[in-house]
């Protein structure tokens, strides 16, 4: 138990009511969490407005109260109030308190844009462990402390649920901790409160305009994590991409550069791209690598480089780097007897299903169909679904467009705005499917050996969300069973 003033230590109070030398038993800012001692933070979601449950968190034995407008006719004195402009910055900040600031004991590398997050972090993660230092990794796919698994709910936990994964990092003994930074997270200041030691920046394209609304927002809130780096930190950027410049205009912290194109202080170049592996000419030696495509030659150089900055020898980087495996459902192949060659992928934005299609594009033959399963998240960026269905149009011999995760939508509505994007030329090439199972049997079906099937955007996902429930639904298995049942 803490005292309620140490929690406060670094706060932005403008008012505070009571006495703060109370002790706190937890920390809530879902009412329903609340019991006996809590501290209430009352926070302004995208759905409900904490500042409703104020009350109701009193009732329940709330101790104090953070709010950023106090409530009238509500019961307050039997508890302390602090008043502040944000609530979320005084969540992140009284969250590492609670924690006894856990980021200040390990070096947090946060990485950030559209697409290569979850393989950067994991490649990080695998990497420092292979060389002998104890860590921890928050991403997309799972949180690890050292070899302990916790399964991940979001790309970005809350900061709650960050700073007690960095508390457990420290029980263990952990250096580092390789932590993806949503553009969600960023915006809505998870991270607020914490130490960061370096920040990478992957890319940025088209993606989450639902929540955002505008791209320049979407970039905004990208640049927010470089803007409030210290100055003590790192921060480095991929150059090829024209706005990673931009994420480091206000940035305190020390700029590096990597690219593959333009001129960069860590510089690559692809050498040769099979289905086998990619080799790379990196630091004046070619290296060989068993991921694949270009997209992932730039994770490789971002992963290295970050590698370097923290001090890691550069031939010990290089050569643990290169008996690596990628991140779980990252254009990951299941391979048939028959040799029919399927692979996932998380690809769920236009450019990351471009990047996945267009390596496919280089390593085929043109002897062999390209066979594209793709759908489209419910309840997110709807802008993007005709440029998906468009671009796996152009890029494959065969589309089946098909269920994500339709969520609270009607997959046929899904479908029927990809449908949208199909261009005339491409109409004889493409059918619609809705069952994910369905499309899946049909694509195997269909096949001739040699042939190539993606499975795009679900990738390393176990289940399929539909009308609020989750249920059980892996493409790898699927794909599996399908290879299995015309076996026979």
């Amino acid at each position: 138990m803490k005292k309620l003033a140490e929690l406060l230590v670094k706060v932005r109070t403008i008012t505070v009511q009571g006495d703060i030398g109370i002790g706190i038993s937890q920390v809530a800012f879902d009412s329903r969490k609340v019991t006996l001692g809590t501290l209430f933070v009352a926070m302004k979601g995208t759905h409900t407005d904490g500042h409703q449950y104020i009350q109701q968190a009193i009732i329940q034995g709330a101790a104090a109260v953070i709010c950023e407008k106090i409530p009238a006719n509500t019961d307050l004195q039997k508890v302390a109030i602090i008043q502040v402009q944000d609530s979320s910055i005084a969540l992140g900040i009284v969250a590492a308190n609670y924690y006894d600031n856990p980021s200040s004991q390990l070096k947090v590398i946060a990485v950030t844009g559209t697409n290569g997050k979850t393989t950067h972090v994991t490649l990080l993660y695998n990497l420092f462990k292979t060389l002998g230092y104890k860590c921890g990794l928050l991403s997309t796919v799972h949180n690890y402390v050292n070899d302990n698994l916790y399964e991940a709910t979001h790309t970005t936990g809350d900061a709650l649920q960050i700073n007690h994964m960095m508390h457990l990092m420290n029980d263990a003994g952990c250096q580092y901790c390789f932590m993806e930074a949503s553009s969600h997270a960023i915006h809505q200041n998870r991270m607020a409160g914490l130490s960061i030691s370096g920040a990478l920046f992957t890319n940025i394209t088209h993606d989450h305009l639902d929540y955002h609304l505008t791209f320049d927002n979407y970039i905004a809130a990208k640049k927010k994590l470089f803007d409030e780096l210290p100055a003590s930190a790192f921060a480095l950027i991929n150059v090829d991409d024209k706005r990673g410049k931009i994420m480091v205009q206000n940035t305190q912290a020390t700029v590096h550069t990597f690219a593959l194109k333009n001129t960069a202080e860590f510089k690559a170049k692809l050498v040769s791209n099979t289905l086998q592996g990619l080799a790379m000419e990196m630091e004046n030696r070619q290296v060989w690598f068993k991921l694949i495509g270009e997209f992932n030659a730039y994770n490789l150089l971002g992963v290295y480089a970050t590698a370097v900055l923290c001090g890691v020898e550069k031939i010990a980087a290089l050569t643990a780097l290169s008996g690596l495996n990628g991140a779980k459902g990252r254009f990951e192949q299941v391979i048939s007897k028959q040799n029919i060659i399927g692979i996932v992928d998380y690809a769920h934005t236009p450019d990351a299903l471009e990047n996945v299609l267009t390596t496919i594009a280089q390593l085929r033959t043109r002897q062999e169909n390209v066979i594209t399963i793709v759908g489209c998240g419910g309840n997110r960026d709807a802008a993007k679904r005709p440029v998906m269905a468009a671009i796996a149009g152009q890029y494959s011999n065969v589309v089946i467009l098909t269920s994500d995760n339709p969520r609270n939508e009607q997959p046929e509505d899904i479908l029927l705005q990809m449908e949208a994007g199909i261009k005339p030329q491409h109409y004889n090439k493409y059918k619609k499917i809705t069952d994910r199972k369905e499309a899946i049997f049909h694509a195997v079906e269909i096949s001739n050996p040699k042939d190539i099937i993606l499975l795009a955007g679900k990738g390393h996902e176990d289940y399929q969300e539909v009308m609020g429930a989750k249920h059980h639904f892996d493409d790898q298995e699927m794909l599996v069973a399908a290879y299995k049942y015309y076996e026979k």
